[in-house]
Formats: C-alpha cells, structure tokens, sequence
C-alpha cells in the first residue's frame, strides 16, 4: 500500500561488490525513481561491515532509527561509484543528512541461499490516530 513515489529512504544490502548497481538498478525499477528523483540511499555496511547472519537485524533497527530521527547515516568509502550507479550520487550521503519530512524507509537484505528480504518501516503519527 506504500507507492514508490512515498519512499524516502533507502537502507540498501550494498556490499561494494558488481551486485550494487543491480541492486540500485532494481530500487530504481520497483520504485519507478530515476536518478533525478531517487530517494535518499545508504549502506549501513558501510560504517559497520557485513555482520553476516546478524546483517537484517542490524541494519533494521539502523533503519528505524534514521527513520525516528529523520536523518540518513553516511555512506563511508563511497567517493568512487561504480559507473553504474554514479547517476544516483547525489542521493549517497557522505555526512550525516538530515530528512524533516521522512516517513517512510526501506530496508533489503540478501542472505546466502537466496534468502531475501524486504521491509517497509513507515512512522506512526499518534495524533492522526
């Protein structure tokens, strides 16, 4: 029930491997978001490492956290794009970005075995309730 369009965050899996821009290529496709309108995009990888099994679950509650504290954590190490995904720097966060208005963050993770997996977190406004 959540259209692309209301995504604003992006916690991708990105492990700086020749699957980013699939993965970036596939964000783009199901959020029907070029480049010029993509949401912000970032790796929690990138500050902590793969974690391996522990991955999801980390970067879930990463993912909540950027959301409740409407900011996006950097991406570390990511100055040099592969050429797939140079198109979406501008949606990268080398610093800390904040994000006013986020509602609604998305999280995927890839686990060996493809087993695979994506979240929709979306705020909760008690007043509107």
């Amino acid at each position: 029930g959540i259209d692309g369009s209301a995504v604003d965050l992006v916690n991708g899996h990105l492990t700086a491997t020749g699957a980013d821009p699939s993965e970036v290529g596939s964000w783009s496709a199901a959020l029907g978001r070029g480049p010029a309108s993509f949401p912000t995009l970032t790796a929690t990888k990138s500050l902590i490492g793969h974690t391996l099994g522990a991955a999801g679950a980390i970067e879930c509650v990463a993912t909540v956290l950027m959301l409740a504290g409407r900011f996006a954590h950097p991406c570390r190490n990511s100055e040099d794009l592969h050429p797939e995904i140079e198109p979406f720097a501008a949606s990268i966060p080398h610093e800390e970005r904040e994000l006013p208005d986020a509602s609604v963050a998305v999280k995927a993770g890839f686990g060996f075995g493809d087993v695979n997996a994506c979240v929709v977190f979306r705020s909760w406004n008690a007043s509107a309730a």
